[in-house]
């Protein structure tokens, strides 16, 4: 474990200010019981609605999902109440408007699901209820019969804009017409220690949801802590060598940890697309391409950095140093009511540049799925045990330090 340093101490641009031992972290947080009222009640839930979802800042897409100008993704957040149109414009900037039409209020893009991805031809969007036609830039740019109005200012029916902003090629938006903070203030020490890594590259992604009947915070918190790992996934994993949860990492509402370990023994098969993977330049494991404050002693046996970036996404970033060729992995957790969550995984590899290599890709992709769907089997059940009322509190050991940030990141911003 890495002992905390001072800023003073530390060079110019070194993060080892985030850095905490055991002890620091310890008396940073506490050890004492942690109350389950922000899972169990829904008044709070109520209240994390507008003090956390209505005012920070939400991924919701990335730039290599809308490569050309035109190309549109809708999101449903229903813990805003929000549809959001996500569109790269003709001038290449993304921007981000409520799907909703200005006229009477209808959806532009119509959806049944929680995300729909496709692209605006001629870079406009048309309301299929009365054919109002909006640029990708959000102009109101034709009203058919516009005479019948006496008067309309087309310049102030615009579609009504969103907040955003783009992190690394990750897209974030905010509900909050004018952010206390911009993307950049809001991450901080977590997107600097995260910056630099080349995440465009790696645009072959496997999309994995499901909605879960339980608090969105007990899908985070089953994803922040490696104390379930030898237990849950002795099925997925089996064979599993040890692992090391360390290095934890605290960046105002953010935090993040390692995992190392040293592997596991795997079946033949998965020994074969593993060898595969690391016998090409492309694929091969790049600890060199991982910022300089990930890892920063170049362990061998490093699998992946393991963040929470506040409130609902992870990115477990690997360079292909934990699964075989998997660049980096994420989680995002979006509360539909107080006790159901849509959760979100998806896997990114480098492109594939042969039929061996898919078939390799598509073999890790599935044990990663496997674990996935051991980790999520645990959330109903345990969300059905907190609801009982049994527990007020629960027990939380040193790999379970980041939930207990979270919890109290939490707390924070609903003011309990």
């Amino acid at each position: 474990m890495v002992e905390t340093s001072t800023e003073m101490d530390a060079p110019p641009g070194s993060l080892d200010h985030i850095l905490r031992s055991t002890d620091a972290i310890r008396d940073e947080l506490g050890v004492e019981s942690v109350s389950l009222d922000i899972v169990r009640d829904p008044a709070l839930f109520e209240r994390e609605r507008e003090a956390i979802f209505g005012k920070v800042w939400l991924k919701v897409a990335t730039e290599w999902e809308l490569p050309r100008p035109g190309d549109y993704k809708v999101k449903s957040i229903a813990v805003a109440d929000a549809s959001v149109i996500i569109v790269r414009g003709k001038d290449g900037t993304v921007r981000a408007f409520h799907n909703v039409c200005t006229h009477r209020g209808n959806r532009i893009v119509s959806s049944n699901d929680f995300e729909t991805s496709g692209n605006a031809r001629a870079n406009v969007f048309s309301c299929r209820f009365h054919g109002w036609v909006f640029s990708t830039d959000g102009t109101l740019r034709s009203v058919p019969m516009e005479e019948g109005f006496g008067s309309l200012d087309k310049d102030c029916l615009g579609l009504k804009e969103i907040a955003c902003d783009v992190w690394q090629g990750f897209i974030f938006i905010n509900f909050v017409d004018e952010p206390d903070q911009t993307l950049g203030d809001y991450l901080g020490d977590f997107g600097k220690l995260f910056a630099g890594f080349p995440y465009h590259e790696a645009t072959t992604a496997y999309r994995y949801s499901t909605v879960l009947d339980c608090n969105w915070k007990v899908a985070l918190f089953a994803f922040s802590e490696g104390y379930h790992v030898p237990t849950i996934h002795a099925g997925s994993l089996p064979g599993f060598t040890g692992l090391e949860h360390t290095d934890f990492k605290l960046m105002g509402p953010h935090a993040s940890s390692t995992i190392y370990g040293g592997g596991m023994d795997a079946a033949q098969s998965t020994n074969t697309f593993a060898g595969l993977l690391a016998g090409s330049p492309l694929h091969k494991p790049k600890p060199d391409q991982l910022p300089p404050n990930i890892n920063p002693m170049r362990r061998e046996d490093f699998q992946f950095e393991f963040p929470n970036i506040f409130p609902n996404f992870l990115i477990h970033l690997a360079a292909g140093c934990g699964y075989p060729g998997m660049a980096y992995f994420t989680h995002q957790f979006w509360p539909l009511e107080h006790g159901k969550t849509l959760w979100e995984g998806i896997n990114y590899f480098w492109p594939a540049q042969n039929a061996a290599e898919d078939v390799a890709q598509r073999h890790v992709n599935a044990l990663h799925r496997n674990a996935w769907l051991e980790d999520t089997a645990t959330m109903e059940d345990t969300f059905a045990g907190i609801m009982s009322g049994v527990l007020d509190t629960v027990e939380l050991m040193d790999l379970e330090f980041m939930i207990r940030h979270a919890a109290r990141t939490v707390r924070t911003y609903i003011d309990v």
